[in-house]
């Protein structure tokens, strides 16, 4: 056989056995998936305030997480005024979001603290106007939002957990018990 039909054999051969291992064999892995997510600026805390990481919290059709507290504050300076605590002023930051299809009404002035006493303190409704936060309002679907509560507590209240009401699920009958969150 001449050396060309010998070399156009071998070719035949190495393309043939080519074509079958890599016909036959499993394509290449994909690279593995990334989560689908937003990635959100970082946000400087406020004088005095702890910075907080706690695990999301649901209740109903709100999702909560409570990313800063500070307490112990005897004033508080508002758009006009400087104004005393009669106790000692406390402020919770919270996200909340609406976890429903259909809107939900978020009411700040549920929400409550808890001592270690087991006493419970209300949101402030001067303190809340005072601060310029709301005291309801409308969320949309899956609409997340961010601010304050504001509480005028007992000096001696040692403030341990926030507790968090949601908006009902749609056809709830009872009222939720809410949900606690430790702001230590």
């Amino acid at each position: 056989m001449p050396w060309f039909a010998r070399a156009g054999l071998l070719a035949v051969v190495a393309v043939t056995t080519t074509a079958l291992t890599t016909g036959c064999s499993d394509p290449p892995a994909k690279p593995a998936a990334t989560p689908h997510t937003y990635s959100l600026p970082a946000e400087t805390a406020r004088p005095g305030e702890s910075v907080l990481r706690p695990s999301l919290v649901t209740d109903g059709a709100t999702r909560f997480w409570l990313i800063g507290f500070q307490d112990g504050m005897s004033s508080l300076i508002g758009s006009h005024a400087e104004w005393n605590a009669k106790g000692q002023f406390a402020s919770a930051r919270i996200v909340v979001q609406n976890v429903d299809r259909t809107n939900q009404k978020f009411e700040a002035k549920r929400q409550l603290l808890v001592a270690s006493d087991g006493r419970v303190f209300h949101v402030d409704s001067f303190t809340q106007a005072m601060k310029r936060q709301p005291d309801e309002m409308m969320m949309g679907s899956f609409v997340r939002t961010e601010f304050d509560l504001w509480f005028d507590v007992p000096k001696d209240a040692r403030i341990t957990k926030v507790r968090l009401f949601g908006a009902p699920p749609f056809g709830s009958v009872t009222p939720s018990e809410g949900v606690e969150l430790p702001v230590r």
